[in-house]
């Protein structure tokens, strides 16, 4: 065997050797970290006394997760958007989600992106897409010819 050879298979012990060192000691039990030892009480004093210091609060912060934004909804009565046309922005690559509640049937079409769906009178569209478009597009009641809403995709 070379000298050379020799080199690399002490390396690799060694490197195994600090692995398997690293494994062992991070499983210990963490309440013995927390909980100091013992102390007894200095000389002169009753030496059956043992003082235990209280152990350290562990203080954990939790991050929960953001709630998923509220789903925006463009609601129509008599054929008109309720609170008039409704601004929808979005940058390009979101993901675009929005409803819309219709007192009347009609197909909701978003002109630029070119998706339909038909709501019945009563009922709920709902739409779910890629912005891959910037620009600015109406949304409208395609039967009646009424704008809706305002999808706005900024690059």
């Amino acid at each position: 065997m070379s000298a050379r050879q020799r080199l690399v298979l002490i390396g690799l012990a060694a490197v195994v050797l600090v692995v398997a060192f690293v494994i062992a000691s991070g499983g210990g039990d963490d309440k013995a970290a927390d909980t100091p030892p013992p102390v007894a009480a200095t000389q002169g004093a009753d030496t059956s006394t043992v003082i235990t210091p209280t152990t350290v609060p562990r203080t954990t912060t939790t991050t929960a997760a953001a709630p998923a934004p509220a789903v925006p909804t463009v609601v129509v009565r008599g054929g008109k958007p309720q609170g008039g046309v409704k601004k929808l922005a979005f940058s390009k690559g979101d993901q675009v989600a929005f409803r819309v509640r219709s007192d009347v049937a009609d197909e909701i079409h978003v002109h630029g992106y070119d998706l339909k769906r038909e709501v019945p009178a009563g009922g709920t569209a709902t739409f779910s897409f890629r912005a891959t478009i910037d620009g600015i597009f109406v949304v409208e009641l395609e039967g009646r010819a009424e704008q809706i809403a305002s999808l706005e995709v900024t690059p």
